[in-house]
């Protein structure tokens, strides 16, 4: 079958389109921006892509149009499409029907930390040994590749709760059906499509609604939007966690910023083989990472992974991809990126930095270097400025913030005036880099947090850094 893909250059998009390669379909694709990373991705796949969305694309005569949510009406390709009343479907439904039928589906959902809970869920099983497939909106380090097939029937997937389709308004996670399902949190966000919290919750419940008897849904203890997802109707186990509630199912008793021993109904959880405590002792930082853990062997237990197993992997999971990802250290300045871009998510971010920062000073005898937040408001959420007035409050565990006011039209400066002397507004990127690289001292790190590509601001930091 030739499919080709509208929107294919999107994390989600060019997944789908290299597990439709993998199953030995013929697939073509095309969108506004073609571009690296995901556009060389593509093409050493073997997968033509093609700039726009002309409709003289009608040409290529594909058995099936798969349509990204990018798309919308008006678009010129998919105008002519419908109007040769061609078959179309979206993203979500061809993966639920063609790779997803048949499996045992483990489902990550959640306002933040989808990305890194669905990678270092993939990475335990395929450290346990059972190689599966997965899709992920982003590239784990372990893999190099955001989808893949798999060789089992286990497959674990980034179950996104935004709309599936311009013609199908629905989460995209409705069409996964998944036997596992982990509900990370539960906030309000994607202002864009969803009028209040009480919405996404109604969508969260239609997805539990999905998951069968003989299923598992993992979540957090003593989080009311999930309780309240869950009251509506709820037909499988559930098991729960809390890095800092020791009366739920699963937490953690914490060893320092970067190790924890888990527990599970109050127990330690031992490892049998070495009549020892589970620890994991890890890179990542923050009490959401723990959380994430947590989650992930929960759901791993589900599938029939140990917990010593999970944690044994936990311990060499690589990370992922823009999560606090260090991308270069000069003059003993690193510079990160991460992926945060909702209040909760940028707190808990410079939140576990410090930590880290803190026991490495603790560690060394040393004072602790400095913390410097560099944020671009860039999601549709943002954008709109319906978060604005929680933004000072997240960003307040940083030494010293730069918000970048470039392509909003709300007063960034103006919202940011709580935060005082410690925070400086820029529109002018270049400018920007070079107060910072001016302003940083040996010891700092500068965490830029962003959805998007923020102009290659970590490259120009690295680059003005080293002059």
């Amino acid at each position: 079958m030739h499919i080709h893909i509208l929107g294919i250059c999107g994390t989600f998009m060019g997944g789908v389109a290299q597990l439709a390669k993998a199953l030995g379909h013929r697939v073509t694709g095309c969108d506004a921006q073609v571009y690296p990373p995901m556009s060389t991705q593509l093409e050493a796949a073997g997968i033509e892509l093609v700039q726009g969305f002309g409709p003289e694309q009608l040409e290529l005569k594909p058995d099936l149009w798969v349509v990204g949510n990018v798309v919308s009406r008006g678009n010129p390709l998919m105008e002519a499409i419908l109007n040769a009343g061609l078959p179309y479907t979206s993203g979500p439904q061809w993966v639920g029907e063609h790779i997803l039928r048949g499996k045992r589906v483990l489902a990550v959902a959640g306002t933040h930390g989808k990305t890194t809970t669905s990678s270092m869920l993939a990475w335990v099983l395929d450290q346990a040994g059972l190689k599966p497939g997965f899709l992920i909106g982003g590239v784990p380090s372990g893999f190099e590749v955001s989808a893949r097939l798999g060789e089992s029937d286990l497959f674990v997937i980034e179950a996104d709760e935004y709309d599936t389709a311009f013609f199908d308004k629905r989460s995209k996670f409705v069409h996964y059906r998944p036997t596992v399902a982990v509900l990370n949190n539960l906030e309000y966000d994607h202002a864009d499509i969803f009028p209040d919290l009480a919405a996404i919750e109604t969508q969260f419940h239609h997805l539990v609604r999905t998951v069968p008897g003989n299923g598992l849904v993992v979540c957090p203890s003593q989080t009311e939007s999930i309780e309240r997802v869950l009251k509506r109707g709820c037909w499988t186990p559930v098991t729960r966690f809390g890095a800092e509630d020791p009366s739920t199912d699963w937490t953690a008793r914490i060893q320092g910023a970067t190790r924890f021993e888990v527990l599970n109904s109050g127990q330690q959880v031992g490892d049998s083989a070495r009549d020892a405590a589970c620890e994991v002792s890890w890179d990542m930082s923050g009490l959401h990472s723990v959380n994430n853990a947590l989650a992930v062997i929960a759901a791993a237990q589900a599938v029939g992974v140990p917990p010593a197993v999970a944690c044994k992997a936990l311990n060499s999971f690589p990370g992922v991809k823009r999560r606090m990802e260090l991308r270069g250290e000069v003059r003993g300045v690193r510079v990160y990126d991460d992926f945060a871009h909702h209040p909760t998510a940028i707190a808990t971010t410079l939140a576990g930095a410090r930590d880290v920062l803190l026991d490495l000073a603790a560690k060394n005898g040393q004072k602790p270097g400095r913390l410097i937040a560099v944020f671009e408001p860039r999601s549709n959420t943002m954008k709109m400025g319906t978060m604005k007035a929680a933004l000072p409050e997240s960003l307040e565990g940083a030494d010293h913030v730069w918000t970048y006011s470039g392509g909003v039209d709300w007063d960034v400066a103006d919202a940011m005036a709580p935060l005082g002397a410690k925070c400086r507004t820029e529109k002018d990127l270049s400018l920007m880099v070079g107060h910072i690289a001016e302003q940083a001292q040996p010891g700092d790190w500068i965490v830029v947090m962003s959805n998007g590509a923020f102009g290659g601001v970590h490259g120009k930091l690295l680059n003005k850094l080293s002059q």
